[in-house]
């Protein structure tokens, strides 16, 4: 079993503590997939006093060879991607392709923002005074910590940490302890193909432990963190005044079938959506609001279509859902499925799967719920898994008025070949990602990506262009000539 360290200030080092944690496979959890440091407080202190020391030389160096890292390390992950997809498979339970598109897509970020951010500046301002000059200057604000979640280990640490060191800023990276060897990886390649000792962090443990120091410290410029809205409020409650955050959370995201909707279509999208990555998305389908003119051939349709999906590994392509990422989520899951048979009709699923193949594995066979009231809990919850609620709607106002009428706002999709439902659609609803006839989940890597309402502090959005913003402070300039 291998052993993964730490880097910090340019070192590879294991944790002084001496004590270690193992990242398991959820399909198999006799596999062990790595051994990586249970870091204390102290080495989350150093790693930002490392980010802080290696700042003003990181600012100071040119854009075109910052940019280099980032190309260098693209290149890396697109070389080693075949394997690193697998470890990813082995670690988080996707299926191996989405792991490849998942490697793939962060090296596609990676060179994204080594582009954009060659491209990305101030203004200069128009003034009566001929004597004198305006302009706007982009400045780095200093160390970042990026706090990372399970589901998309290396996508979305990639969108958080490229366009901060393409501006200048030096990064503290903890990854989940759920999926830290994918990382691991990213930060391997960022730091082999040039970045000086310091510029990237990388530091595994308990958020518990090492959480504290990369939040409230002072020397922490910036807080980028996606994960649970309980924990992003308190986060948002800790850091510092002078802190940039940047929170992307929960989402209870609905699909609304219209009465005209292609219901082979609805169908697929709802699937594909909710129970692709075991529903383990933050943008993942898990509200079913479907007008009551076509709610029984819908329902018939998906029940069908859930109950032929093989359930398996996610390292054999033939298989359509894995196992949930860890015994914790297994575990809310069931539970979910226990208060959904209280509150509604459980028609499929809803099981765990513990024999033969299974009996090693964190697997729920997928649950699809029907007649589910807008007070259920399960219609409202955040589960984060494979559990699909189909709600009764009567309308197209009646549609927007239950998928509004949530905490959350993340993501939204409708299904209809209605021109002036699309149209409105856009308009009334409450959400940040808004789909037409497409699935609630997925972004571009070139697109703003957020939520709104407890989805997000909607401040800075993360992802294409717009995604610099948040790692830079502007500073107005009068130059007298």
């Amino acid at each position: 079993m291998q052993e993964f360290a730490n880097s910090i200030g340019g070192e590879w080092t294991k944790s002084r503590s001496g004590r270690t944690f193992d990242d398991v496979n959820p399909a198999d959890t006799r596999d062990v997939v790595g051994r990586f440091q249970a870091s204390s407080a102290d080495e989350a202190r150093a790693a930002v006093a490392a980010a802080a020391a290696a700042f003003d030389a990181w600012r100071k160096t040119p854009i075109s060879k910052r940019a280099k890292v980032l190309q260098s390390a693209a290149d890396h992950l697109e070389a080693h991607a075949a394997s690193f997809a697998e470890e990813l498979t082995r670690e988080e339970g996707k299926s191996i392709a989405l792991a490849k598109d998942e490697v793939l897509r962060s090296a596609q970020t990676l060179r994204f923002y080594a582009v954009e951010g060659q491209s990305f500046t101030g203004e200069v301002f128009p003034n009566d005074d001929a004597d004198m000059l305006v302009y706007s200057a982009r400045e780095p604000l200093g160390v970042v910590s990026v706090i990372a979640p399970w589901n998309f280990p290396i996508s979305i640490p990639a969108r958080k940490i490229a366009p901060a060191l393409i501006t200048g800023n030096t990064v503290v990276f903890k990854p989940s302890s759920d999926a830290p060897l994918i990382g691991y990886r990213l930060a391997e390649a960022l730091i082999q193909a040039g970045l000086p000792k310091g510029a990237l962090n990388f530091i595994t443990g308990a958020a518990s432990e090492i959480g504290p120091a990369l939040v409230e410290s002072p020397a922490v410029r910036a807080i980028s963190f996606t994960g649970s809205t309980a924990a992003g409020e308190q986060i948002h409650r800790a850091a510092p005044l002078t802190t940039r955050v940047q929170l992307e959370l929960g989402g209870k995201n609905p699909l609304i079938v219209m009465e005209d909707a292609d219901l082979e279509r609805a169908v697929d999208l709802a699937i594909k959506g909710g129970l692709s990555l075991s529903g383990q998305a933050c943008t993942g389908t898990s509200r079913l609001l479907v007008h009551s003119t076509v709610k029984r051939d819908f329902t018939d349709r998906l029940v069908a279509k859930v109950k032929a999906l093989k359930i398996g590994s996610g390292m054999d392509a033939s298989n359509d859902v894995g196992p949930l990422a860890t015994r914790k989520q297994m575990e809310t899951v069931l539970r979910y499925v226990d208060i959904g048979r209280g509150e509604a009709r459980l028609l499929c699923g809803g099981e765990r799967l513990s024999a033969g193949e299974y009996q090693h594995g964190y697997y729920v066979s997928p649950a699809v719920f029907a007649d589910v009231a807008q007070t259920a809990r399960i219609a409202r919850e955040e589960i984060f898994g494979p559990v699909l609620a189909i709600v009764e709607v009567a309308s197209y106002d009646d549609a927007i008025a239950k998928a509004n009428d949530t905490e959350y706002g993340l993501s939204a999709a409708i299904v209809t070949k209605n021109p002036r439902y699309m149209h409105r659609f856009a308009q009334d609803i409450q959400a940040g990602t808004v789909k037409i006839n497409r699935t609630t989940t997925g972004n571009l890597v070139n697109a703003p990506f957020g939520g709104l309402k407890r989805s997000s502090t909607s401040t800075f959005r993360e992802s294409g262009r717009v995604g610099l913003e948040f790692y830079t402070q502007v500073k107005t300039v009068y130059q007298g000539l």
